[in-house]
């Protein structure tokens, strides 16, 4: 894989780790806010706000999903795996690394594992 698509792909991948991060730091001030102007509810107020907040939760647990798997492809960058498929040891193509920068299987390995888990 060219030297010119892995630090384009790596600026991608900052770029993207720095809007994920900056998204995160804005949910947890507004979070904070809507915590702060609480005032005594009902039992059903309460129960919106349960759900809001594991929406909240689990939107972030997709966001340092997200995090963790474009920091190991930076790593990959690093070490000179970035590109391989992780299953087969074949190369991701260019096309899918550009749809998805931080993928770890090629695509036939991928549709291989979707079938596999349905």
């Amino acid at each position: 894989m060219a030297d010119k698509f892995k630090d384009e792909m790596k600026k991608i991948l900052l770029s993207k780790k720095q809007e994920i991060l900056k998204n995160l730091a804005s949910k947890g001030d507004s979070f904070k806010s809507l915590l702060d102007d609480v005032d005594p509810k009902d039992e059903a107020d309460i129960a919106a706000d349960d759900i809001d907040g594991k929406m909240l939760e689990s939107m972030s647990r997709e966001d340092m999903n997200k995090l963790n798997l474009i920091d190991a492809a930076l790593s990959r960058i690093q070490s000179g795996r970035y590109g391989l498929c992780m299953k087969c040891g074949q190369k991701i193509a260019e096309a899918r690394l550009r749809a998805i920068p931080y993928a770890v299987l090629c695509i036939n390995c991928k549709s291989q594992d979707e079938r596999f888990n349905r």
